[in-house]
């Protein structure tokens, strides 16, 4: 729905006011809420998802259990991740441009819903 290509030392909350801005609001009204993980967590998040409008903000935290847990929400980033993975050239960070990063984000993206909006 948007991306943010940044520079490796922001912080994800600070990374958070750059994506959760108004025009992806009025993009996608429908959005009530966002699930994130504890790297989210705190009062910068916070704060930009009050300004956002009605955006809820949901904290995914680990479970205390040992072993291999399957969690909800919590796998949602990570399979997407997993899918933008499979373009060879999203695999490793070589690109210069952080606009370019962007873009080949938006391009796997979008080979992945034309793929499953093509299947019989």
């Amino acid at each position: 729905m948007a991306a943010v290509v940044h520079a490796a030392s922001v912080q994800d909350r600070d990374g958070a006011a750059l994506v959760l801005t108004k025009s992806v609001r009025r993009r996608f009204p429908f959005i009530t809420t966002i699930f994130a993980d504890a790297g989210y967590q705190g009062p910068r998040v916070r704060q930009t998802v009050r300004r956002s409008g009605r955006w809820r903000i949901e904290i995914i935290k680990r479970s205390d259990r040992t072993g291999f847990l399957v969690e909800a929400k919590r796998w949602i980033v990570e399979r997407t991740l997993a899918w933008i993975s499979r373009n060879r050239r999203l695999t490793r960070d070589f690109e210069n441009l952080a606009r370019t990063a962007k873009a080949l984000i938006y391009l796997a993206m979008i080979k992945l819903m034309l793929r499953r909006l093509a299947r019989p």
